[in-house]
């Protein structure tokens, strides 16, 4: 999948429905300290989940995942401790490096430059970001 330059943030969030209409809560979070700003139009890209075709009923309204948090959000897709090999491809305001896994979700990884395919360790693994050490730098094509 292709992600344009322009995508300002990725989340996870249930489509309600209210009265003649559906709606998509954005988290406060991507407003207060992300680049969302209230009253300005945006365009929203729509991706199935994996668990969306196992939990549809008849009447088309998904029910929450068996793997979705207390939160009403889906489980970060890394635990502390385990490795992977992934591609840097930004970086971040802090000059750390920045890949993204499953569903948009973002590592931060320091001592990386973009472009780089690295293998990581995750430290730290918070509802929408982790952190990790490159544990071992790869060839792009190995």
């Amino acid at each position: 999948m292709d992600i344009p330059d322009e995508l300002l943030c990725v989340f996870s969030a249930e489509v309600t429905e209210q009265q003649d209409s559906y709606r998509i809560e954005v988290p406060k979070n991507e407003v207060e300290v992300g680049d969302v700003t209230t009253d300005d139009v945006y365009r929203v890209a729509l991706l199935a989940s994996a668990s969306n075709a196992d939990t549809t009923s008849s009447t088309g309204s998904a029910t929450q995942s068996s793997r979705s948090s207390d939160r009403g959000g889906p489980e970060p897709p890394v635990e502390s401790g385990e490795q992977r090999t992934v591609d840097i491809e930004d970086i971040g305001e802090q000059g750390d490096g920045i890949a993204r896994i499953e569903r948009g979700y973002v590592v931060i990884v320091p001592d990386a430059e973009k472009g780089e395919r690295v293998t990581i360790e995750i430290d730290d693994v918070t509802e929408t970001v982790a952190f990790a050490e490159v544990v071992d730098r790869k060839e792009y094509y190995e």
